[in-house]
């Protein structure tokens, strides 16, 4: 059931915020109750519905003008704001409807011609079906219990046992022109009606205020939810920790390796295991449901039509390389199929799985980054409890194959998900030791920023949440000690329930001993190569165990150490293992190359951090006789060299294709520290 969140003290705060001009505040209304409807994952997720209001405002020329502000492309309904529900004006788009047919490139253009600001985003391709209703506010969802009911074989009589007169019912037809004109015809035949159902596709209300189109949407999925039996939301997003995954970097290569371009990186994997996920793994039609198709057009961009779909006794390397294979096989005859029988030639998309069922595991979101996996798990999640409640509930009859190729291949469906150059990290999985210190954070900002998705690892979890604030979303962070044993694969594990693997570690934490050789005991000396060796060594190796798993190649950088080759004095516990741990960077280099995994280090002195803190760098410049300022610009550049400058260092050595071996130095020039 969905709760009926929208307050009058709520409503009235956004209409102050607004300020006195009529348009402005029906806007302001319109922008809260289309995020109570995002809000809701059960209402609407990822982009999927619209809403819009009808406002006058004045012109450049002081002239009324009728307006109508729909939900821009690019824009979600939970996190909307004034600018993603771009003004177009309306009488414009009513003329529209005189016409026999329009083709979806001139109505993009001509919506875009009669925004009111060129600047904004492209109106919803259902704009249209907007504008012809003429009610000022209305809403659109694609409710789960609407997608049971638009997707049943009866669908008609159901609705109207439930609802009586009170929807109207639009057949399928593709979002666009002829949906907008079919619909508006509909109403017209019972102008009385509270909404629409689209058959395959959702649910319409409208109203005269924000307040009315919104209770609509929420009565009228409450009494079909009831019909349905429907007690509890689905439980999107729920994951939980689980063993016996370690086949999904096998997995993610794969999918990689068969159905994506040479080039391309590995996707990105979010795992969904709720009891209700995995109740429905014992239903004896699921070879059935699995080849039905999505619930609505909307998802088929973020899904495919269908999951790739995996038994128990398929998760082996040879077992799941041959369901990828027949995916990728099906999906190329799907496309021959239909593409054909289009009037435009078509390039086939890539093959690749965006979604998967898992016997016994669960299921998975796939996506080019944790983003876009997140989104296709939300919806695979949402077309579960579709499938198996319309399946018990007179048969679930989603969109036929020739309705999903045209969605999955509309221009105006591909542009929802954007164009233009990937970030250059985009798909990377990077493991950041020490993560939460100055260097570690830095560097997971500096990958971040290029479009990778981070796991920080620190045993501070208060600096690991501040870090993972400053981060943003899709990242991940694990608090433990890192010196003990077992961490690494701990480590290792969650970077695989979170992402499906590890494709960069950054191995930078480290802690600096000092103390004469003749004074320091032997345990000094064992707690400092603890955590400056063989935790360095530890992580590499079970990170290279899992980048070998996904046989795609990867990226081990350390940080070093100018004391690996030039000793300070009194720094014999911090230097010995940094000069360890630079043999165990080119050892690994010369072990791991056959398996295109590249291994590189940095060596940098004089950062501030947690091993060069003030009241070190103040007795330090003070012992020397120097100002602070002097004692950091003690290179041959006469700079002081900072944490990001090491982050620009492993971003490049990142990017260096082929080089392994190879320490990059970050000290602004120290003649004693260069490498011979």
């Amino acid at each position: 059931m969905i709760e009926n969140r929208y307050k009058e003290s709520e409503a009235t705060k956004w209409l102050a915020k607004a300020g006195n001009n009529p348009a402005d505040q029906q806007l302001a209304l319109r922008v809260y109750t289309s995020r109570l409807i995002g809000q809701s994952p059960d209402l609407v997720m990822h982009g999927g519905g619209n809403t819009s209001v009808k406002v006058e405002r004045k012109n450049i020329f002081g002239e009324n003008e009728r307006v109508l502000h729909v939900k821009g492309s690019g824009w979600d309904l939970d996190t909307l704001e004034a600018p993603g529900l771009p003004g177009v004006r309306l009488d414009p788009l009513c003329k529209l409807r005189n016409l026999p047919k329009l083709t979806d490139e001139d109505m993009v253009n001509i919506q875009r011609n009669n925004l009111l600001n060129s600047a904004s985003p492209n109106p919803s391709v259902e704009t249209l079906l907007h504008a012809f209703l003429p009610h000022k506010f209305v809403d659109h969802t694609h409710a789960t219990p609407f997608l049971i009911l638009a997707n049943l074989p009866k669908a008609r009589e159901v609705c109207r046992e439930i609802f009586g007169d009170k929807l109207a019912i639009v057949p399928y037809i593709m979002p666009g022109f002829d949906l907008a004109k079919k619909a508006a015809q509909v109403f017209e035949k019972d102008p009385s009606v509270e909404g629409l159902l689209l058959l395959n596709h959702g649910h319409f209300t409208f109203g005269e205020t924000a307040k009315e189109s919104y209770n609509k949407i929420v009565n009228h999925t409450n009494a079909l939810a009831q019909y349905f039996k429907l007690k509890e939301p689905t439980s999107i997003g729920e994951r939980r920790p689980t063993k016996g995954i370690d086949f999904l970097p096998v997995l993610r290569g794969l999918i990689a390796e068969i159905t994506l371009p040479k080039e391309a990186s590995m996707p990105i994997l979010n795992l969904r295991n709720n009891k209700n996920v995995m109740s429905f793994f014992k239903r004896k039609d699921l070879n059935y449901l699995e080849k039905r198709g999505m619930a609505s057009p909307d998802h088929v961009l973020r899904t495919k039509g269908k999951p790739l779909l995996l038994r128990k006794t398929d998760l082996k390397s040879s077992g799941i390389e041959k369901k990828i294979l027949a995916f990728k096989n099906a999906y190329e005859k799907y496309f021959e199929r239909q593409a054909f029988k289009t009037s435009e030639p078509k390039k086939m998309l890539t093959p690749d799985p965006k979604h998967a069922w898992i016997e016994s595991v669960g299921i998975l979101g796939i996506g080019i980054n944790a983003k876009s996996a997140a989104a296709a798990a939300d919806l695979a999640e949402q077309n579960l409890r579709v499938r198996s409640v319309g399946e018990d509930s007179g048969g679930f009859y989603p969109l036929k194959e020739k309705d999903m190729f045209e969605c999955e291949y509309w221009s105006l469906e591909q542009a929802k998900l954007g164009k233009g150059t990937a970030p250059i990290f985009q798909g990377n999985i990077v493991v950041v030791t020490g993560g939460a210190g100055t260097i570690g954070l830095a560097t997971a900002k500096a990958f971040s920023k290029l479009g990778a998705n981070i796991l920080l690892v620190d045993q501070d979890e208060d600096a690991l949440n501040r870090g993972l604030k400053k981060l943003g979303n899709w990242n991940a962070a694990v608090a433990c000690d890192i010196t003990k044993k077992g961490s690494a694969e701990i480590v290792m594990d969650q970077a695989i329930w979170n992402f499906g693997g590890v494709d960069i570690l950054v191995s930078n934490a480290g802690n600096a001993t000092s103390g004469a050789m003749l004074d320091l005991e032997d345990k000094e000396f064992r707690r400092a190569f603890e955590l400056n060796f063989f935790s360095h060594k530890s992580f590499a190796v079970e990170a290279a165990r899992v980048m070998k798993k996904q046989n795609r190649g990867g990226q081990i950088l350390f940080n070093i150490s100018k004391q690996a080759i030039n000793p300070g004095k009194n720094m014999g516990a911090y230097g010995l293992p940094k000069a360890t741990t630079m043999f165990l960077m080119r050892q690994l280099a010369l072990e791991l190359g056959s398996h295109h995994i590249r291994v590189n280090g940095i060596n940098a002195d004089r950062i501030r951090s947690g091993l060069l803190t003030d009241n070190f760098i103040k007795a330090r410049s003070t012992a020397r006789g120097i100002s602070e300022e002097v004692y950091m610009q003690g290179n041959l550049l006469q700079q002081e060299v900072e944490a990001r400058h090491v982050a620009e260092g492993f971003i490049s050595l990142a990017q260096m294709a082929r080089t392994t071996g190879h320490v990059l130095t970050v000290d602004g020039g120290n003649t004693a520290a260069e490498l011979r």
